[in-house]
């Protein structure tokens, strides 16, 4: 509990810096999508970009940049706006559906899988969904899983996106 208190104190620290700094230092992996529309810019972290989910315009971005790959962590019953898979490969990149429903699914066994699925991209992959909660929380437990100390794991899951399941990630970094 004592572990947890430390997490939770360190997270309300990274909250406070967020809100101070540059949302670019702070959401390195997060992209801010209406940015990366009026810019054409977008810097991949490592080979990857987390996201909330992307429009049409956004996705040609990433597709003019040399993305390869878009991983949708929505469910299908999430509503898009488009048909994104079509549209993607429309684009020339590969549209993989790895849909996450509920903070269950945010567990080490899908942040291997995500992390197995990054590693065979051919180029920057983009990972998206709602809103980049989900991808936040599976890139830290990928972090973790990768080597990073919990404390390092967890900035990454922050500057990721994760937000409503940083409790969630923090529990699964304390069993592990």
């Amino acid at each position: 509990m004592k572990k947890r208190s430390v997490f939770a104190v360190t997270l309300v620290l990274l909250s406070c810096v967020a809100l101070a700094g540059a949302p670019d230092t702070v959401h390195r992996l997060k992209a801010n999508l209406k940015a990366v529309i009026k810019t054409g810019e977008v810097r991949p972290v490592d080979g990857i970009t987390a996201a909330g989910q992307p429009n049409r315009a956004a996705l040609q971005v990433f597709a003019n940049k040399g993305y390869s790959t878009v991983i949708d962590l929505r469910t299908e019953g999430e509503n898009r706006g488009f048909r994104e898979a079509e549209f993607v490969e429309k684009l020339g990149m590969e549209y993989i559906a790895m849909p996450i429903d509920g903070s269950e699914e945010i567990n080490f066994e899908n942040a291997r899988k995500l992390d197995e699925l990054i590693r065979q991209a051919d180029g920057p992959v983009l990972v998206h969904c709602a809103s980049s909660n989900r991808v936040g929380a599976l890139l830290a437990l990928r972090e973790s899983l990768n080597g990073a100390d919990d404390m390092s794991a967890l900035r990454f899951g922050v500057e990721g996106g994760v937000t409503r399941l940083t409790l969630r990630v923090i529990d699964l970094l304390e069993e592990e």
